[in-house]
């Protein structure tokens, strides 16, 4: 766990619980402002294709909402800021609206065949595509900067890489259609053999 996220999840009640449970909390020494990716984190968050985000309305209630799109989708812009695009969709506007109230967002990646999971927390700001044209031709394809509403800039503050216990390893259609490719190509090889027996 990076130092800042550490210092930020484990408030006086969380650190509570852990006497109450454990008998003992952990030690937080003073951390920085903001932890940096390494080049671990970078690569991680550049090959996926899905990520949820979390944000918190006024009311105080979580939202939770899944994003995807070609991996890479989610960019790097550096080792402290991350951007994607917001496409049109349902028109509910729910993680929109609550980032106009409160900017922290905490995004959830996932890596199911490795059994591996990244958490990222940070301040977002969503910019109207209209008002940035720039900004949609940077971090869009081509084909799809017509159906650009808007895009989310997240600076981050800190992440933590979690265990994979009790991670289900699940795979796209791409992975699996990538693992039977052999088995495929040997099944038609044996096939064809004894045809030529015949």
């Amino acid at each position: 766990m990076a130092g800042k996220f550490l210092e930020l999840a484990f408030t006086p009640n969380v650190l509570a619980a852990q006497r109450k449970y454990f008998g003992r909390a952990q030690s937080i020494p003073p951390q920085a402002e903001r932890d940096a990716f390494s080049d671990d984190e970078m690569q991680f968050i550049q090959s996926r294709d899905s990520f949820y985000m979390a944000t918190a309305s006024e009311t105080g209630w979580p939202y939770m909402q899944h994003r995807g799109g070609k991996p890479g989708f989610l960019q790097v812009v550096s080792p402290m800021q991350l951007a994607f695009a917001d496409f049109k969709d349902n028109r509910q506007m729910l993680s929109t609206g609550n980032l106009t109230a409160n900017d922290r967002v905490c995004l959830f990646l996932m890596d199911y065949p490795q059994r591996t999971r990244l958490k990222i927390l940070g301040r977002a700001k969503v910019v109207d595509a209209r008002e940035s044209p720039e900004l949609v031709a940077r971090f869009t394809e081509p084909e799809s900067r017509n159906i650009v509403e808007r895009i989310f800039l997240i600076e981050v503050i800190s992440y933590d890489w979690n265990c994979p216990k009790y991670i289900t390893p699940r795979y796209t259609v791409a992975e699996v259609e990538e693992a039977v490719a052999p088995l495929r190509a040997r099944i038609a090889e044996l096939e064809a053999k004894l045809q030529t027996k015949k």
